[in-house]
């Protein structure tokens, strides 16, 4: 018998509840943990890269100098590539001026390399976004390892700061819409490409050009698709044509040189277009590398189509820097790669189909990532300080603020927050650098010059094409000494500071 103190079990135990789901797992912040993770990563990366002096003029303290200006409401005039250049007739890219707010909060060039992780990172939450919905938060991590683990994502991150950045998240967002058919969401985010970047007209052109087609069947659609690619080459056109030449001091496309002819015609040229795209074979490894990081499942995706007229460009360029896997060429289209994975799984009814290829996807991240910049964060040398780098420092806390320096590649970027910097020795004219003998090169006019005779100096110039070996810089020194009034203040571990404290004398 039941006692009266007994209470039947429905009673007793009350209404069935859950646990409650931890914060971290639940769907709508599972991509933006992702994204936080990512950029702890990257800002890691490139940071530390920056206090190991690894950073360099060319880029970052081109792009920093045209950040303080419009962070000080001026026109993007870098000293580092010429007298009055500016920057916008380098490449058009406006949009780079939505980062002054915060640069003018934190002048430094770590607001760029932190702003360009944190672009780098946002790009994963719509992709994680959808992978979550389309096929499962296994699938949803996987992408998120693969895309956050990249390597053209990771060849960005730590390669100072370029304007491409602002476009990846942008991409990403698009790419997101697209798999969801939301056509008009998805112009909209790419229709800012046009601001990023000259040639990625061409890419909101391929996103016109894919809704047109898969939306055929929808006249709205297919209007859509159709203006949309006809904005994109036509706002290309326009920047390539007219905006880049008027603001470049030579009034030409600075760029055009990349995709000269090299057989004499136009139709020699398109003879050896098929083979002169995989030639040398370091452009067929990039393509290769492009779509592995998929399991090259990505290629079974139109929307690997959008990849087209970034890899387009860069291998009809002359320009041996467009062909391989370093720097940040490829950042752009890891999203795209990984976009098409998650729509070639999506198809899949059968999510027991699933296992092998995300494992896969697993592996061959996991093969690539100790080739690439985020290893680094496992070697000593990263962690490690050198005499050498404490010398510099010490040298270039001897330049008072407000000053005009000639610095060293990598000693620029240390002091473009603070003072007025061009590249030394080439001493930039009209915005070009040329390969003058010593003799020839214009005399130096800052007030101090800062050289480090142990840095590696082959970038910007082409491979095999260093005009300045370091006999030629250390001889531009001397000069500076002998003929243009240039006082040693302290010469340290191959690194030399020199202040101007006379009239120069002519050259002879």
């Amino acid at each position: 018998m039941r006692t009266i103190l007994e209470k039947p079990a429905s009673v007793a135990r009350g209404p069935e509840r859950t646990a409650p789901t931890p914060w971290y797992r639940r769907p709508a912040l599972l991509p933006w943990v992702w994204a936080l993770v990512l950029c702890l990563l990257y800002s890691t990366v490139a940071v530390r890269r920056h206090q190991l002096m690894r950073t360099t003029g060319y880029d970052l303290g081109i792009f920093e100098q045209a950040v303080r200006a419009y962070a000080e409401l001026r026109a993007p005039v870098v000293p580092l590539r010429g007298d009055g250049f500016n920057l916008l007739g380098d490449h058009f890219h406006p949009l780079l001026a939505a980062l002054a707010p915060l640069y003018r909060l934190w002048p430094s060039p770590l607001t760029l390399l932190v702003a360009q992780s944190a672009l780098l990172a946002l790009a994963a939450v719509p992709l994680v976004r959808w992978a979550d919905r389309a096929l499962g938060r296994r699938a949803a991590h996987v992408v998120a390892l693969g895309y956050g683990l990249s390597w053209g994502v990771a060849s960005a991150a730590a390669f100072d700061f370029h304007e491409v950045t602002l476009a990846v998240p942008l991409l990403a967002c698009c790419l997101e819409a697209l798999g969801r058919r939301r056509w008009r969401t998805a112009v909209a985010w790419a229709a800012p490409l046009l601001l990023v970047k000259e040639d990625l007209g061409l890419t909101l052109a391929a996103v016109g050009g894919y809704i047109a087609l898969t939306g055929r069947a929808s006249r709205g659609a297919l209007r859509l698709g159709l203006a949309t690619a006809a904005a994109g080459l036509l706002g290309s056109l326009l920047e390539i044509k007219v905006l880049l030449p008027a603001l470049d001091p030579s009034g030409v496309y600075a760029h055009g040189g990349n995709l000269a002819a090299a057989h004499g015609s136009l139709l020699g040229a398109l003879a050896h277009a098929p083979l002169d795209l995989l030639r040398p074979e370091t452009k067929a490894t990039t393509l290769v590398l492009v779509f592995a990081p998929s399991a090259l499942l990505a290629l079974r995706s139109p929307l690997a189509l959008l990849t087209l007229p970034t890899l387009g460009w860069r291998l009809a360029s002359e320009n041996g820097f467009h062909w391989g896997t370093a720097f940040h060429y490829s950042a752009i289209l890891m999203p795209v790669v990984f976009a098409a994975l998650i729509d070639v799984l999506g198809r899949e009814s059968d999510p027991r189909r699933l296992r092998a290829p995300l494992v896969t996807v697993l592996a061959v991240t996991g093969v690539l990532l100790p080739s690439f910049p985020l290893a680094q964060l496992a070697q000593r040398a990263t962690w490690h300080s050198t005499g050498h780098l404490r010398a510099a420092r010490a040298l270039l806390e001897e330049i008072p603020d407000g000053a005009t320096v000639a610095a060293s590649n990598r000693l620029a970027p240390q002091l473009t927050s603070r003072c007025t910097v061009v590249l030394f020795p080439t001493f930039p004219v009209g915005g070009r650098l040329y390969a003058y003998p010593a003799k020839d090169l214009p005399p130096p006019t800052a007030e101090w010059i800062i050289h480090d005779s142990q840095a590696p100096e082959a970038w910007p110039y082409k491979p095999g094409h260093w005009p300045y070996p370091l006999p030629q810089q250390l001889a531009e020194l001397r000069a500076a000494q002998r003929d243009q009034g240039y006082e040693l203040v302290a010469r340290r571990d191959g690194i030399t500071l020199l202040h101007r404290a006379r009239a120069p004398r002519p050259r002879s």
